[in-house]
């Protein structure tokens, strides 16, 4: 076999791997749970509203 001939073989079987390989995950996009207000952050910008009232069970 020639240097050319082995070559184009070793690119096929990568292709071919490559190929065959998974998909990475896909990135976690939900942004992370807002953090409680603590006690000078309230001071300090005022406390938020209240909740809107809804029906209670």
């Amino acid at each position: 076999m020639s240097t050319t001939t082995r070559l184009t073989l070793a690119g096929l079987v990568t292709l071919a791997l490559a190929a065959c390989s998974t998909a990475p995950a896909a990135p976690d996009l939900t942004p992370p749970p807002r953090r409680p207000l603590d006690a000078k952050t309230q001071l300090e910008y005022g406390a938020p509203p209240p909740p809107p009232p809804g029906q209670r069970y």
